[in-house]
């Protein structure tokens, strides 16, 4: 296939896949929280303060406290839109101050729910079943980010194990998405094999309870100082003899790392088993830390500084995948439109099934493109954070940040972009 043939395939998918896309109509709420991202986008100082607030709700004692907060970090805000305005008259009595900090936590309360589904999987289960009824997939996130104690990983391993079982109980195809760093305190990039040997018993426990109870079982990556230590850790408990038959498992590969391409080739060498191994290729959710961590010590920056570069090097690795099969599954995470068209016209390309490659999105990002891959009988899975607001902070930051970028691609389509600007190679 010649690249302006490619090219039009490409188009010609994106298209049909943009034409399944769900009215707006239908989701008035999302509407709302659509305008809201607008607003944060627009204004630099607005989403930086906007965000200082989410992050401190959960320590706030009472609703007085809540708006006096809020009005505190949007004083630092210049030229208040009428929202701002309204807000910060709001804060100048007692019973304004009342009625704001309710609004807010609220606001916060409903956004938090818009990407974690529930606290519990038990709680989250409903929400699960509706998905599976329209032929959606699900991953669960068990929040939590890096552990300080060994008593907060072996309770996070605990959660692990009981979500283990409700899923392997409710639903015929469980999967479960773990950190690492919320397996041990002791992963640090200073002494990687004291963290591995840490981590080890707890991974190696999981791994044996998904194969009792028939689950998939996916290791998170989270920043660069950890991913060496993870990735050796991971193939090392998959090579061992009990783990040969199962239990089908998964790793991230980050395409805005610059050298993720040798991570692949890593990947590529370790051991054969039954179950090949999942590999879910995403973009990469650090890439503020990266950045601001590698100039603080004088490094090189490890991630591309230009959306081009790693929807490009994402699309080499994505054809590097579809290739290696069947030695490994490729799951391709992403919203942009062209990334998937891509991948679904470089699969056609190799003659294989549609149903031969899995799409993966994250609830609350991607909930049009899912039901647009759904609609048109792709194999989509849509990665579903569980746990109390509290723990899913640094996530549901991380999701805001996403959204409101200004190189978003779905801020672009929901601005309405041309089309086949939005569909052109990067």
């Amino acid at each position: 296939m010649s690249h302006a043939d490619l090219d039009a395939e490409i188009l010609a998918i994106g298209r049909d896949l943009a034409s399944a896309f769900p009215k707006a109509s239908r989701r008035p709420l999302k509407a709302l929280d659509d305008k809201a991202m607008d607003l944060a986008s627009a204004d630099a100082d607005l989403k930086a303060a906007l965000f200082r607030f989410v992050d401190v709700v959960p320590a706030c004692r009472n609703l007085d406290d809540l708006a006096r907060h809020l009005t505190g970090f949007l004083s630092e805000v210049e030229d208040h839109p009428p929202p701002i305005k309204a807000a910060m008259k709001m804060g100048n009595s007692k019973a304004g101050r009342t009625a704001l900090g309710a609004a807010s936590a609220a606001g916060v309360k409903h956004m938090a729910h818009r990407f974690i589904v529930g606290e519990t999987p038990k709680d989250a289960l409903p929400a699960f079943r509706q998905l599976w009824k329209r032929g959606i997939l699900t991953s669960v996130d068990l929040l939590g980010e890096a552990t300080i104690t060994s008593a907060e990983a072996e309770r996070y391993a605990q959660r692990c194990h009981d979500a283990l079982d409700q899923l392997g109980a409710a639903d015929k195809d469980p999967n479960l998405s773990v950190k690492i760093t919320a397996l041990t305190p002791l992963l640090k990039p200073d002494a990687p094999e004291r963290g591995k040997q840490d981590a080890a018993p707890r991974v190696r426990a999981l791994l044996q309870h998904a194969k009792e109870v028939g689950a998939h079982l996916h290791i998170d990556m989270e920043s660069l100082d950890t991913r060496e230590a993870v990735t050796d850790l991971v193939l090392e408990l998959l090579a061992e003899p009990e783990f040969q038959d199962g239990p089908s498992a998964g790793v991230v590969l980050q395409a805005y790392l610059r050298d993720a391409g040798d991570l692949l080739d890593t990947i590529l060498a370790g051991p054969r088993r039954e179950h090949p191994l999942v590999i879910r290729l995403v973009k990469g959710a650090y890439w503020d830390h990266e950045v601001v961590d590698a100039r603080q010590h004088g490094w090189s920056v490890p991630v591309f500084e230009e959306k081009a570069e790693s929807d490009r090097l994402f699309e080499s690795l994505t054809v590097r995948l579809l290739e290696a099969r069947p030695l490994v599954k490729p799951a391709i995470a992403s919203h942009n439109l062209r990334s998937v068209s891509h991948a679904i016209a470089q699969n056609r390309r190799l003659g294989a099934a549609d149903d031969e490659v899995e799409f993966q999105v994250l609830r609350g990002l991607g909930d049009d493109l899912q039901d647009a891959l759904a609609a048109r009988g792709f194999k989509v899975r849509t990665y579903c954070p569980v746990g109390d607001l509290v723990a899913g902070m640094a996530y549901l930051v991380r999701r805001l940040l996403e959204n409101t970028s200004n190189e978003s691609f779905l801020l672009e389509m929901q601005n309405g972009a041309d089309l086949e600007r939005l569909l052109a190679a990067p």
